[in-house]
């Protein structure tokens, strides 16, 4: 062969790479946007009538509940967050190498498995209300006491498990934060809170709004907590339109509504991380002296930073083995190994096939580089700010219409019925997945790829490599760490994620998650404590993980 031919050779396996890796990073986008286009045109289809019921009865009182719940979780989730990770950053007091750690911890739990122990000390007939009751001699109406299954104790539940995502994003901010600007401001003549209110936090505003906004999306997400506290949110009316009254059109109206509120969120989070810039003057970064707490300022440190771990983690802990030990669910009988068995397979399968979607996007933006590989990339993100409810909703209506449709061909030309051939299939659900929690392994991938220098991939094209060559003999290698990481973020999301489960599982096929949604609707939240903590233990992975990462200090 003529050096000619080997290099035309060379160059058709190299464009027809490309040709593949555009491909399969498009499909991936189009699958991310299928049920948004689905959802749209079933609530089109649904008809005026459906739409009129719903605006006078149920619509203003989800929107009015779900607005509240966000408005509440906001401002609990900025106020724990920004709060614990100033006094982390920027102050010194005993314990504060510890609680900068332990401050994550909350992370691990669902707020649904929150709220499950909560329900059982502070309900009516449980430990707190019990005791009062027995020390005091009142009966039931002789006494107010605080009602946690209400829109209040679900914004409550919610706030301990998100506000690690502020306070992460503030604390990376306020390192990075130089001490010139803060340290004029207090030469000017400003407190230590004036300027940290009108110079410190302003500069980290942009970190602090998209820890915010992922919070409300994850609370417009839930459906868990919403639903044992029995408060009428979008995503409640979602379930209870497809599951109690049958009536796909409202479910897919309602998925609208929720969706058009969420694609909101997600633009308004693009936007301003879009702006976010950072600019340090002078030759030198210099970091901002900390400042030595003594008394009671470091006691009420100490005290401010101790809650949100005792009530969001160390608590619920505690509640969830003691519940469990009372319990008559027994965690290694057959039945729950196949609880387990079903939620390690979907999980395990869910992450393989996000990480692999998240590689063929990811690369594809960086060896493409242009508007149609950026278009590809905003629409794969858009998942993550879809509740999982709308998802599921948006698959399970096209690809019902197709299983009928071509079931009726089968029948009327070759007499043979096909059934359901994909819808309610475990296939159908891990797509689901897939689109749900896509950017967060394109985040993992993405923040690892950033380290991969461009002249290794020309360096591996003047060696003959294409795009796929490029990117199994050295990006792959190289990205290791971060795959792994994005595999267990995502495989940790799936162990947790309810309402995707709830709606698109197969017919007997439950997961830990679904059973102890299960047993918690029915009362038995001792029993739902088994398979809870189940999957607070598998939550602890990738949290040890960003543990250890906040550990390591510049």
């Amino acid at each position: 062969m003529s050096a000619s031919d080997a290099s035309g050779l060379r160059v058709a396996r190299t464009g027809g790479g490309a040709r593949a890796l555009s491909l399969v990073a498009w499909t991936v986008a189009a699958a991310c946007i299928l049920p948004m286009i689905a959802v749209a045109l079933a609530a089109l289809t649904g008809g005026t009538g459906t739409v009129a019921g719903l605006l006078d009865t149920v619509l203003p009182r989800y929107a009015a509940t779900t607005l509240t719940l966000v408005v509440l979780v906001a401002c609990g989730t900025f106020s724990l967050g920004v709060g614990a990770a100033w006094l982390v950053t920027m102050t010194r007091f005993p314990g504060v190498r510890l609680f900068e750690i332990a401050l994550v911890l909350p992370l691990a739990f669902p707020a649904y498995v929150l709220a499950y122990a909560y329900t059982y000390i502070l309900d009516h007939p449980g430990i707190v209300q019990a005791t009062l009751r027995q020390m005091t001699g009142w009966g039931p109406r002789d006494y107010w006491f605080p009602e946690i299954r209400s829109l209040p104790g679900a914004a409550l539940m919610l706030v301990l498990v998100l506000y690690p995502y502020v306070y992460l994003l503030a604390r990376a901010a306020f390192l990075q934060q130089s001490s010139a600007a803060f340290l004029a401001a207090r030469t000017l003549g400003h407190s230590t809170a004036s300027a940290f209110w009108r110079v410190s936090l302003p500069m980290a505003r942009p970190a602090i709004a998209g820890g915010v906004l992922l919070t409300v999306m994850e609370t417009i997400a839930d459906y868990g907590t919403v639903s044992h506290f029995s408060v009428q949110t979008f995503a409640t009316g979602i379930y209870t339109a497809w599951f109690t009254l049958a009536d796909r059109a409202a479910a897919a109206q309602l998925a609208s509504c929720l969706l058009l509120f969420a694609l909101m969120l997600a633009v308004a989070e693009r936007r301003q991380r879009g702006r976010a810039r950072y600019h340090h003057t002078g030759k030198a970064h210099l970091r901002m002296p900390p400042e030595a707490l003594h008394g009671w300022k470091a006691g009420l440190a100490v005290t401010l930073c101790a809650v949100p771990v005792l009530l969001g983690f160390l608590l619920p802990v505690v509640v969830l083995f003691a519940m469990g030990l009372d319990s008559e669910q027994d965690l290694f009988s057959r039945r729950y190994i196949g609880f387990a068995t079903n939620s390690l397979v979907l999980a395990s399968v869910a992450a393989c096939v996000t990480l692999l979607a998240a590689v063929a996007v990811g690369y594809y933006q960086r060896s493409r580089a242009g508007r149609a590989s950026a278009l590809a990339g905003y629409l794969a993100r858009l998942g993550y700010a879809v509740p999982g409810g709308v998802i599921a909703v948006g698959l399970l209506v096209p690809f019902a219409w197709f299983d009928n449709a071509l079931d009726a061909w089968m029948r009327s030309t070759f007499g043979v019925s096909t059934g359901l051939l994909v819808t309610g299939s475990i296939w159908l659900l891990v797509a689901a997945y897939m689109i749900r929690f896509l950017a967060a392994a394109l985040g993992a991938y993405e923040g690892g790829q950033a380290t991969v220098h461009s002249n290794m991939d020309a360096a591996a094209r003047s060696l003959g490599q294409g795009p796929v060559g490029t990117l199994t003999r050295v990006h792959l290698p190289i990205l290791t760490p971060s795959l792994l990481t994005a595999l267990l973020i995502v495989f940790v999301d799936v162990m947790k994620e309810l309402p995707a489960t709830l709606i698109m599982r197969p017919f007997n096929f439950d997961t830990l998650a679904v059973q102890a949604h299960r047993l918690a609707s029915d009362e038995r939240l001792d029993g739902a404590s088994v398979p809870s903590l189940v999957i607070v233990a598998i939550g602890l992975i990738p949290v040890a993980l960003i543990c250890r990462q906040v550990g390591r200090r510049d």
